[in-house]
């Protein structure tokens, strides 16, 4: 070897090394960004953080003005630090170089996310605000009036559900549908907002940029539907054609008659009441408190610290609903409820007890602040919608002390509700899934047209002949929870998927629809080792592998409620 071509080749040799170095130090550097970005986070947000879920808890349970005031202040500080524009940038920029550590790459993804959100042009976004809280307005002192009548929304549905008159249940129907003239312009123009504020970041559209900051993409949710589309079609049209003959013996026409008002609900995304089922008798002297606490200490996840710190009955000012909320991802979890001797509350309070269950209560504590809580919230609505389905499974109520006269008839009445609800939100969701994409990707299309179209594929409900009017802009979610609605079917499909897998690993059940979970600690140890676990170190497609040994998909909802023996109508 020459001397010449030795230097060469120790020259050449010490460059890569160089490289190579500088290039390790350069990683090492954007580690320990990324690890001061997460300590930061944690030191100037997560105060505010538990600010707002302490503020949002004292509001609800008090019901006043001066602590709604605060729950808003509260709100606004948390925003306006998410908002600032510098923070962001050093966020992105620690994010643009890959972090060998997955768990700071993790926290990194998770709070590039939450910071993203909340980069809108202050300006836009106050339009935007505006915009949407004046339709809500609408909606709100928007009242219904026919035969010289004006009607709640409450009034309208005893309509739909009582009257045998055809002419009065469409004069009902269309004067609910009113507000949708009202809001259709300023619905056009917010979307319009909306879509601004998301190029500005990026994106192809509003509806897309929400599906990507929920990690999830409009490809993805579309197959997941096509799939759920194909092994439901048949039995939806099974269900619906037996619903159908009911409702038109009812109101004295055929079958081939019925139109949109002659459904119970507006917009058909609830089966009509037309199979008889009391399922409150076995309620009505039941201690539901003793009931979940008895089941969550039998599953191995007992719940005595979240009762003893929650407020579980009625009292002036206090929020009517339900919900659970974990203040500050250290164990302090709690649920507001308003407890009543019923079927609702029964299955209400196994559902917030699931959510309480899934938390900082037993996610591991060794996981960092921005890892510890559920990977996303499908899996935690659906631990608890998996958690709510033993309310109308007689043996499990017999189990904990409930009298349940003819189990067999109660099995069958709550079975053949819970499909029929199912399969039928299941087609609603395709309509709003499908609907929002469209009208997100082109504003200016005929909307009324898509939203009819939509309506007579999937719920198979026949348009009302010449009417032109913009009955789509008639549901206020498509304004209050925009690009929202998919998930609340990707939570039923997890919860079943779950179910499933915990019927064929723990239970060694024959069928998941007949499984029940009593007093098996082996329940608790596999949500423990498989749910809890993993807190939001993984994605959540990723986590539902892990969690259920597959992909989320279509199958375990279809299978189950596809066909069950006993609860055809």
């Amino acid at each position: 070897m020459t001397r010449t071509l030795f230097t060469v080749l120790v020259g050449t040799t010490m460059a890569v090394m160089a490289d190579s170095c500088n290039a390790a130090a350069g990683a090492d550097d954007n580690a320990a960004a990324a690890r001061r970005f997460v300590r930061e986070h944690e030191t100037h947000v997560k105060p505010l953080e538990i600010a707002v879920n302490q503020a949002w808890w004292t509001a609800n349970i008090s019901g006043r003005d001066e602590d709604f005031a605060a729950k808003e202040a509260a709100e606004n500080r948390l925003n306006l630090t998410l908002a600032e524009p510098q923070r962001f940038a050093q966020l992105k920029q620690v994010k643009a170089v890959a972090i060998d550590d997955p768990a700071l790459a993790r926290q990194i993804q998770a709070l590039y996310l939450q910071y993203l959100e909340k980069q809108v042009d202050p300006a836009l976004l106050k339009r935007m605000t505006a915009k949407a809280n004046a339709i809500e307005k609408a909606f709100n002192v928007f009242r219904a009036k026919a035969g010289g009548k004006t009607m709640t929304d409450s009034e309208v549905r005893q309509v739909l559900a009582k009257s045998r008159d055809s002419a009065e249940r469409r004069r009902v129907w269309e004067a609910s549908k009113e507000v949708g003239s009202i809001v259709a312009a300023e619905l056009r123009d917010l979307v319009l907002l909306r879509n601004e504020a998301a190029r500005k970041l990026n994106f192809a559209n509003y509806h897309a940029m929400q599906l990507a900051l929920n990690e999830q993409s409009q490809a993805d949710v579309l197959r997941l539907f096509d799939e759920l589309d194909k092994l439901t079609r048949q039995p939806f049209i099974a269900l619906k054609t037996e619903c159908d003959r009911r409702l038109a013996a009812d109101c004295g026409i055929e079958a081939q008659a019925l139109r949109p008002w002659h459904y119970h609900d507006p917009f058909f995304q609830e089966p009509p009441a037309v199979f008889e089922a009391n399922l409150d008798a076995p309620f009505a002297k039941a201690d539901i408190l003793r009931m979940c606490r008895e089941f969550y200490a039998g599953i191995g996840l007992p719940i005595d610290d979240v009762l003893a710190r929650s407020d579980l009955y009625e009292k002036p000012g206090k929020s009517p609903h339900a919900f659970c909320t974990d203040i500050d991802r250290a164990g302090t979890v709690r649920v507001l409820a308003n407890i009543k001797p019923n079927e609702y509350w029964m299955s209400t309070m196994l559902h917030e007890l699931g959510h309480a269950v899934y938390s900082s209560k037993n996610i591991p504590a060794h996981l960092p602040y921005v890892l510890r809580t559920e990977a996303h919230i499908l899996t935690t609505e659906g631990v608890a919608m998996m958690f709510e389905r033993f309310a109308t499974c007689a043996e499990w109520l017999a189990a904990y002390g409930a009298t349940v006269e003819k189990p067999a008839e109660f099995d069958r009445a709550g079975a053949l509700q819970r499909r029929s609800k199912l399969l039928v939100f299941s087609r609603w969701c395709q309509v709003m899934f499908r609907f929002e994409k469209e009208m997100y990707r082109n504003p200016d299309a005929d909307l009324n047209r898509l939203w009819w179209d939509l309506v007579e594929k999937y719920q198979l409900v026949r348009r009302p002949e010449g009417r032109h009017a913009p009955d789509y802009a008639s549901k206020i979610h498509i304004v209050s929870a925009p690009a929202y609605y998919h998930n609340y079917m990707l939570v039923q499909l997890f919860a079943c998927q779950l179910h499933a897998a915990i019927a064929r690993d723990v239970l060694h059940a024959k069928t998941p629809a007949t499984a029940i979970y009593t007093r098996n600690p082996a329940v608790g140890q596999y949500m423990n080792a498989k749910v809890f676990a993993w807190g939001r170190t993984k994605p959540w497609n990723e986590f539902v592998r892990l969690a259920t040994g597959e992909e989320l998909s279509a199958k375990a909802f279809a299978a189950e409620f596809a066909s069950q023996p006993g609860t055809k109508p």
